[in-house]
Order: C-alpha cells, then sequence, then structure tokens
C-alpha cells in the first residue's frame, strides 16, 4: 500500500524506544508523509541514547507527557505488551491516533476496551507492526479479490526461524505478558492467512511446544483454521533454529551465507547452554543506530522477507501463488510469472496505512477490530493446546480492506517465466 500524499505530513511519536522500535524509527527515518516529533521512555538511558540519534526530536519520560503535546496528531506504540492497553486508552482519549504493535493485547477484554476507546473518541486504532503489511501479501489478497484465479481453496504458511536464539527480555518469554513464539510470531501468519482469504475464522485447532530448558516459553506452534465457508489454513512456527526456512529461498535479505549464520546459531544456542550469555549487553547493542547499513537495508525494503512470518502457499481453483525475490510468482493455467511489486517494506506499509486511513477515510484492514479478531485466534492457539480440543472463534469479523481501484497494487514489471 502506498499513501496517496496530500499537501502536508502526519506529525507522529513513538512511545517505548527500546528495540522494539528499531524498524519504526528507521521507516520514519526515510519517510515523505509521516514526520516524527516526538518520542516517550521511562528508561533515561534509553532517552538519552534515542536523544543521541535524534537530537532535534522532543523527549518525554511517560507516555502521559507525550499524549499532552498538542504538535502530535498519532502515536506509535512500542512498549511492553502488558501495558498496551493502558497506553492505547491514554493516547486516544488525548485524540491521538494509534499504532500499537502486536500482540494487540494480552486478553479479549483489553483488546475490546482499546477498540471501544478508539471509538468513542473518533480515532484511528490500527493493529501493527505484522507482517501482512508487506506488499506481496498485499497483492495476493488483490489477486484473490479478482476472481482471476477463481475461489480460494487453502493457504498455507511455514516459518522456522531463530527467534528464540535471539535477544530477548524477560517479558518476551513470559506467556502471562504476551511473550513466546505464539503471542510474538503468530500474529503474522494469522493476519496474512485472514487478509488473504477475506473471511471470518470459524475455529482454530492448534499446540504448542516447549522444548528448550534454558528458553522456558513456547517456541513451536502448529494451528489449523478453517473460514465459515470451509476454507482450511494451516500455520507452524518453528523458533529454535536449527532450520531456518530462508535456507528455501535464494533472496534472503542477508549478505552472510547459510554456513556463516549456522554458525552463529551454534555459538548463541552455546552460550544460552553454559549460562554465559550477556543479553543486557546484546539488547543495547540493538537498539537504533546512527547510522544504518545502507546495502542491507536497502536489500531487506526491496524484498519485504519476513522470517517469522515464512514462506505463504496460497492455492486457488486455478492456480497457486507464493511470494518471489521481488514481488509474487502466479502459478495458473497461463504458466508461470512473477509480478514484480514496487520496492517498501511492512514498516513503510503501516506508516501509509495509518495516513490513508486520517487523511483520506480508507478503511484499513488491520483495524482494531481486525487486531481483536487476530488476538482471538493467538488465544484459541494457546487454549486448544492445554485443552486438546477444537476452539469455536466468536469476534470474527469479514475482511476490512474493501476493493477500491485507486488503491490497488500496480506491478512495475511482468515477467513470464514457463
Amino acid at each position: 500500500m502506498e499513501a496517496r500524499v496530500t499537501d502536508r505530513v502526519l506529525k507522529v511519536g513513538v512511545v517505548g524506544l527500546g528495540v522494539g522500535a528499531r524498524n519504526i524509527l528507521q521507516a520514519m527515518r526515510g519517510s515523505s508523509y509521516v514526520e516524527l516529533r516526538a518520542g516517550a521512555d521511562i528508561d533515561p538511558e534509553v532517552r538519552a541514547h534515542f536523544q543521541g540519534v535524534f537530537p532535534d526530536i522532543k523527549v518525554y519520560h511517560s507516555v502521559e507527557q507525550l499524549a499532552g503535546d498538542p504538535d502530535l496528531e498519532a502515536v506509535w506504540v512500542a512498549t511492553p505488551n502488558r501495558f498496551h492497553a493502558e497506553h492505547t486508552s491514554i493516547l486516544a482519549n488525548a485524540r491521538k491516533h494509534v499504532v500499537v504493535q502486536k500482540p494487540m493485547a494480552i486478553t479479549l477484554d483489553e483488546a475490546e476496551g482499546m477498540v471501544e476507546v478508539a471509538e468513542r473518541n473518533n480515532v484511528q486504532l490500527i493493529a501493527g507492526n505484522a507482517a501482512s503489511f508487506a506488499t506481496p501479501i498485499a497483492m495476493m489478497a488483490q489477486i484473490v479479490r479478482s476472481g482471476e484465479l477463481g475461489r480460494v481453496r487453502a493457504v498455507n504458511v511455514f516459518a522456522y526461524h531463530s527467534w528464540l536464539l535471539g535477544t530477548r527480555m524477560p517479558e518476551d518469554l513470559d506467556v502471562d505478558q504476551g511473550g513466546g513464539v505464539v503471542f510474538r510470531a503468530g500474529p503474522h501468519q494469522i493476519n496474512t492467512i485472514r487478509r488473504i482469504a477475506g473471511g471470518k475464522l470459524r475455529s482454530v485447532r492448534g499446540t504448542f511446544g516447549q522444548w528448550m530448558p534454558e528458553r522456558a516459553t513456547p517456541g513451536y506452534c502448529v494451528a489449523y483454521m478453517e473460514f465459515t465457508d470451509g476454507t482450511p489454513a494451516v500455520a507452524i512456527q518453528n523458533a529454535y533454529g536449527y532450520f531456518v526456512t530462508e535456507e528455501l529461498v535464494p533472496w534472503d535479505p542477508s549478505t552472510e551465507p547459510h554456513e556463516r549464520k549456522y554458525g552463529d546459531r551454534l555459538v548463541s544456542r552455546k552460550t544460552l547452554y553454559d549460562g554465559t550469555r550477556n543479553e543486557a549487553a546484546d539488547y543495547l547493542r540493538g537498539r537504533i543506530r546512527r547510522s544504518p547499513d545502507p546495502g542491507r537495508a536497502e536489500g531487506y525494503r526491496a524484498r519485504e522477507w519476513v522470517a517469522d512470518m515464512g514462506i505463504v502457499i496460497v492455492s486457488c481453483d486455478r492456480g497457486d501463488l507464493r511470494q518471489s525475490p521481488e514481488g509474487v510468482y502466479v502459478y495458473s493455467d497461463q504458466g508461470v510469472r512473477e509480478l514484480k511489486l514496487p520496492k517498501g517494506s511492512p514498516w513503510e506499509a503501516e506508516q501509509a496505512e495509518l495516513y490513508n486511513a486520517v487523511l483520506h477515510g480508507r478503511k484499513p484492514f488491520h483495524s482494531g477490530r481486525s487486531g481483536v479478531a487476530t488476538l482471538e485466534v493467538v488465544l484459541g492457539i494457546m487454549e486448544s493446546g492445554r485443552s486438546h480440543r477444537e476452539v469455536e472463534l466468536t469476534r470474527q469479523i469479514e475482511s476490512e480492506e474493501v476493493h477500491d481501484p485507486t488503491n490497488e497494487i500496480q506491478p512495475r514489471e511482468t515477467i513470464q517465466l514457463a
């Protein structure tokens, strides 16, 4: 999605300036329609680091202070998950539009309260930071809506990655605080499935695994979902980092060979085993940088590969879809072609969705109510894993992404491959 830029920018802030805000802040640096005006964090060291990277941006020590800034129109909430509901309420009551990172909240009551306060104050609430914002996913949804390949019949998404081996704070691993792979990575896949297939999900049957004592949190999950019309979808997450799905895609955004990355994962695993991992130091190194690596950033922007989502395969009556190096492969009765799409990133698309909703009244797919629907599936997987039963879903909605010709993605090039 691209922003329909008017003659003004949207003035925004970010609350929570740690590692979770890094990609958001990076995307804001190059935006022509979103202007970062302020940031807030309760940690003085984090505030000082942010001020060093953004010396001209206002810095506040609390979300309440940020909410009181009359200059701001919208705020990204990148605080720990347990604060999402509280911080969204404070900002919405101050008439600020809100983009909140996934998971949207920890409980359905919290998520529904967030929607209610946003609607009461007539502000937009976007459930953000999910791979379903990526241009290839939007293109797949667009092709399905067009009927070009007939009706969608199945969506399969699988991701093997090394999330558990990365730098993790205690709240990242605590299920009661929205931690673990189901809460943290599951929304990528669930949002993607819901966006592509459109209609309401009827039920979910899932389970999760917790196999690594050094990371006492769910690191694996598998879910079978069914839409009300019977369309099935399967989502798989494995965050233990032995095999990674990046090995199956030739456009891995990293410039490092897989052998080097595998060695890095071995070292990370060993330091977890023997207790020599200094995660606090790793966390500090992962913060927003003054000068990002331009080569890696451009490669990532071009390909929009999000490891936590993995490989997406959509099956229709008359063909299949999956990600390609620069967009989408379309397999049909006319052969195989690649749709090369405009460059971008999910974080840029997140900004564009808010911008278009606020300034042009476009109905976003990633609305607050859509976020509630996705969280219900996440919680359903956890419940099903404990009870070993199918869970009926009651808070699902039809896709809020309307068919708008002016909002369609136009491939920059189409290559017939076979």
